[in-house]
């Protein structure tokens, strides 16, 4: 493909496909992403080519509106991806504009309180703050709270888990009536993706015993935790194809303008990895702890089985 023809594929379809060939990068889009006419109560919704804050409107219109997950007086945890010191042109944290629409709706739906945390890998105050992560959700009405120290965080029991059997999980997720999964999509060495599965190790304190102990499966262990996320809300605006899950330069990255929602976690992980693919080859095999999810019983890989709208902005 010539310059000019790839440059004006990714001004038509919001992505920069930059592995594959022109008309197989559109026919998969087309095919994805058609508009359909099924019935509502859909399972996931897929939305693409708009800003974030836009296509979460979008998606959550689809999905039944915010009150059909957040009653009145309920206490929300919104849990994004801030583990890293990087701007948002970066693709490492989940985009803000994003955090911001979700802490609106939940406010519109009722809820009596928002707290937003994460456990970052980078020094936490910088993480939070050049993500611009802890400004939007603090102009949006929420309660942005550290995850730094060992004191903020209570044991409970993964009775369902083979690998984790019990972890310590932030009292922002424990405290919660309900808590909502916000994770950016990307690369990750160990994981191979990060999408809202992974998201999970950004609430435990003892990220070490993951990485020593089949980390796939400790990933799919942990998400069996009884108390989990109303939606899973995957930021696909910009996707970070290589050198994840920090990014190197913005070379890794590519503007892909698409989101994923759904209460079923293996299922949006599922159709965000699909997405991915058309940035880089990931195979499904290789990011294992989806189908240890699907084995756990935590949702299906198989999106043939549900009911998907998909949107074009």
């Amino acid at each position: 493909m010539d310059r000019r023809k790839f440059l004006r594929s990714v001004a038509l379809t919001g992505a920069a496909l930059t592995t594959m060939k022109e008309a197989d990068a559109m026919s998969i889009l087309t095919q994805s992403f058609e508009t359909t006419n099924a019935a509502s109560n859909y399972d996931l919704v897929a939305v693409l080519g708009g800003e974030p804050e836009d296509m979460f409107r979008k998606a959550i219109i689809e999905m039944g509106g915010m009150s059909k997950f957040i009653k009145k007086g309920d206490k929300v945890c919104v849990k994004p991806n801030i583990g890293w010191d990087q701007p948002v042109e970066m693709a490492a944290n989940t985009n803000p504009k994003l955090v911001a629409e979700i802490i609106k709706h939940c406010f519109d739906a009722g809820a009596s309180q928002v707290t937003v945390f994460d456990h970052p890998c980078d020094d936490w105050r910088k993480s939070y703050a050049n993500s611009g992560i802890e400004d939007a959700a603090k102009k949006a009405g929420a309660t942005v709270v550290p995850a730094n120290l060992e004191s903020y965080y209570r044991t409970v029991s993964i009775p369902k888990g083979r690998s984790l059997k019990t972890a310590k999980i932030h009292n922002a997720i424990l405290d919660s009536d309900k808590w909502i999964n916000v994770p950016v999509l990307k690369n990750h060495g160990g994981a191979q993706l990060t999408i809202s599965m992974k998201n999970y190790m950004g609430i435990v304190w003892d990220r070490g015993y993951f990485h020593a102990n089949d980390l796939q499966q400790c990933i799919a262990d942990v998400c069996t935790y009884e108390k989990r996320p109303v939606l899973n809300i995957v930021d696909a605006y910009r996707l970070m194809k290589t050198s994840g899950p920090r990014g190197r330069s913005l070379s890794d990255v590519v503007l892909s303008k698409g989101l994923f929602i759904s209460s079923d976690i293996v299922a949006v992980d599922t159709a965000a990895a699909n997405f991915f693919n058309q940035a880089k080859e990931m195979p499904l095999e290789n990011v294992t702890h989806l189908s240890k999810g699907q084995e756990l019983g935590l949702g299906t890989m198989n999106l043939d089985k549900l009911n998907i709208k998909r949107v074009r902005i």
